[in-house]
C-alpha cells in the first residue's frame, strides 16, 4: 500500500472517529469507555500503516455500504425553576434521527433532523411573553446534511455540518465556527447545543500535518431566543430600555465566512493555528434613543458584525493526565458603554480569550478537571463595566460507581465579580440504550456577570433518553 493511500486511510479513519474527542469531553462517559476511546485513537495510525488491506480495515464489522445506517434518540426532559417566581421552564420531548450511507467509491452521505415540542410554554402562558412562547414551544430543524468525498489525498465535506476547532469544559473559546442555541445558556450537552453550518470544507493530511480550508457561504448565527426567556443573555443596566428585534445578516456572499486551520504533532504536543473571517455568531447590541413617547427610551438592537479571529490550541498527554489550552484574538467586536458620546453606545476594543486546563483520571473511578480562563481587553473603558482583564476558573469532579452510575459536579466562577455557576448531577446508564440523568443548575453573583445575570433561573431537571 502506498504512503498516499495510507494517508487517505488515516483521513477516513479519523472521520470515523471524529466524535471521539467530543465524547471524551462529555461528562457522562464512563471511565471504561473513555479508556477504550483513547486506546482506539492511539492505535489508528499504527493500524493503517501496518495494514496491506486498506478496504478491509476501513470496513467495520456490520458495515453495509448500500444500506443506510439510521441512529438517533427520543428524549423527555423536565426542568422546574425554583427561584422566585417559580415555574416550569422545560417540559420538552425531543426526537433526533440521522441516516448515513455510501453512494459509491469515495462518496458518503449523512442526513439528520430534530423535532422539539415543549409544553412548558403552553402551561406557563401567564409567565412567558408571547414572543418567547412562539419561539420555544416547538421547533423542527435540519441537523447535519452533507456529502463526504475523497479525492486522492484530499477529503471534502459539502453541506450542513459541525466544524469544531476547539473544546474545553463548560465554556466556548476556540470553537469559533460553531453557532449555538443559547436559549438554555451553555447548559445542554455541547453536541446538542451546537448549530451546524452550511459549509464547504477541504482537508489534506501529510504525515503529521493536517490542513483545513473552510468556506461558509450563508452563515448560521446563535439562536439567542427572545427577551423575557429564562436565559436571554443581554441584561441592560439602564433603567428605561427596550430591546428591538434582532437584525439578522443578509444572505449574500459578502457576508460569507472563510478560514483556514493547520495542525501538527511535535514531540507529543498536538498544536493547531487558525485564521477565521466571519459574521459574528454572537450579537452586538446597538443603542439608540427613542423620544416618540415623551420620556426617552434606550433601544437596543442586536446586530451581527464582521469580525476577524486568529487563534490556536494545544494539548499534551502527560502519561494519563491531559494538559490543554486555547487562545483566540478577536478584532471587530464592541462593548456597550455608558459614555453618552460613544456612537451607538458602543466602545470598540480588540480582545483575547485564553484558557488552560488539566484533566486528571484518578484510580480509574475519578476524573478531575481544572481550568483557568481569562479575557484581555486591549482598549479598556471603565464605562463599559468590564475590567481590562476578566478572569475565572472552573473545577469538575466526576466519580463513577461501577459501569452504569456516576455523579458529577461542575463549578465555574469569575474572580472579578465573584459570580458563579454550580452544576451537580447524577447519570444512570440503565442499559446501552436507556439513560436517566438529573441535577440542579445554580447561579449567583453580580447581575452584570457572566453567571450572575441568571440568578433568578436556578432550576432542577430530569432527563430520560432512549437511543436507537
Amino acid at each position: 500500500m502506498t504512503n498516499g493511500a495510507r494517508r487517505r486511510g488515516c483521513s477516513v479513519l479519523r472521520a470515523r472517529f471524529d466524535s471521539c474527542p467530543t465524547l471524551l469531553e462529555k461528562e457522562n462517559v464512563m471511565p471504561e469507555t473513555r479508556k477504550a476511546l483513547i486506546a482506539g485513537l492511539t492505535m489508528l495510525p499504527l493500524l493503517v500503516f501496518a495494514s496491506d488491506d486498506l478496504d478491509a480495515l476501513l470496513t467495520l464489522p456490520g458495515d453495509k455500504p448500500a444500506t443506510p445506517r439510521i441512529a438517533g434518540f427520543v428524549e423527555g426532559a423536565a426542568a422546574y425553576t425554583f427561584s422566585e417566581p417559580t415555574h416550569w421552564s422545560k417540559l420538552r420531548v425531543r426526537g433526533e434521527a440521522s441516516a448515513g450511507g455510501q453512494l459509491g467509491a469515495g462518496v458518503k452521505w449523512k442526513l439528520g433532523a430534530r423535532a422539539d415540542i415543549d409544553g412548558a410554554y403552553t402551561l406557563e402562558d401567564d409567565f412567558y411573553p408571547s414572543a418567547v412562547q412562539r419561539n420555544q414551544r416547538s421547533e423542527l430543524s435540519l441537523r447535519e446534511a452533507y456529502l463526504d468525498v475523497s479525492a486522492g489525498e484530499w477529503d471534502f465535506r459539502l453541506g450542513r455540518q459541525h466544524v469544531i476547532w476547539g473544546e474545553m469544559v463548560g465554556l466556548f473559546f476556540a470553537d469559533v465556527v460553531s453557532a449555538r442555541d443559547t436559549r438554555e445558556f451553555y447548559l445542554p450537552e455541547f453536541d446538542q447545543l451546537r448549530i451546524p453550518q452550511w459549509a464547504a470544507r477541504a482537508e489534506y493530511f501529510m504525515d503529521d500535518v493536517h490542513a483545513e480550508l473552510l468556506w461558509i457561504p450563508f452563515p448560521a448565527i446563535d439562536n439567542i431566543g427572545k427577551p423575557g426567556s429564562d436565559f436571554y443573555g443581554f441584561v441592560p443596566t439602564v433603567p428605561n430600555y427596550r430591546i428591538a428585534g434582532e437584525e439578522r445578516p443578509e444572505q449574500r456572499l459578502g457576508n460569507s465566512n472563510w478560514g483556514a486551520r493547520l495542525s501538527t504533532l511535535v514531540s507529543g504536543w498536538d498544536m493547531s493555528a487558525f485564521f477565521y473571517r466571519s459574521t459574528d455568531v454572537s450579537p452586538t447590541y446597538y443603542g439608540s434613543v427613542d423620544l416618540t413617547g415623551g420620556a426617552p427610551v434606550i433601544v437596543f438592537t442586536p446586530r451581527h458584525d464582521r469580525i476577524r479571529q486568529i487563534g490556536g490550541t494545544f494539548s499534551k498527554d502527560l502519561g494519563g493526565a491531559v494538559f490543554k489550552g486555547e487562545l483566540v484574538h478577536t478584532h471587530g467586536r464592541a462593548l456597550n458603554t455608558a459614555d453618552p458620546a460613544a456612537p451607538n453606545g458602543l466602545h470598540e476594543t480588540d480582545m483575547a480569550d485564553m484558557v488552560v486546563g488539566l484533566d486528571v483520571p484518578v484510580r480509574d473511578v475519578w476524573r478531575v478537571n481544572g481550568q483557568l480562563f481569562g479575557r484581555r481587553h486591549f482598549s479598556a473603558d471603565p464605562l463599559t463595566g468590564v475590567d481590562a482583564n476578566e478572569t475565572g476558573y472552573s473545577l469538575l469532579l466526576n466519580r463513577s460507581f461501577g459501569d452504569s452510575l456516576e455523579a458529577e459536579v461542575l463549578y465555574v466562577a469569575t474572580f472579578n465579580r465573584g459570580d458563579f455557576m454550580v452544576r451537580p448531577k447524577v447519570v444512570w446508564q440503565m442499559d446501552p440504550l436507556w439513560r436517566l440523568q438529573g441535577g440542579v443548575d445554580l447561579f449567583g453573583g453580580d447581575r452584570t456577570g457572566l453567571f450572575g445575570r441568571f440568578d433568578h433561573s436556578d432550576r432542577a431537571y430530569v432527563e430520560v433518553r432512549r437511543s436507537f
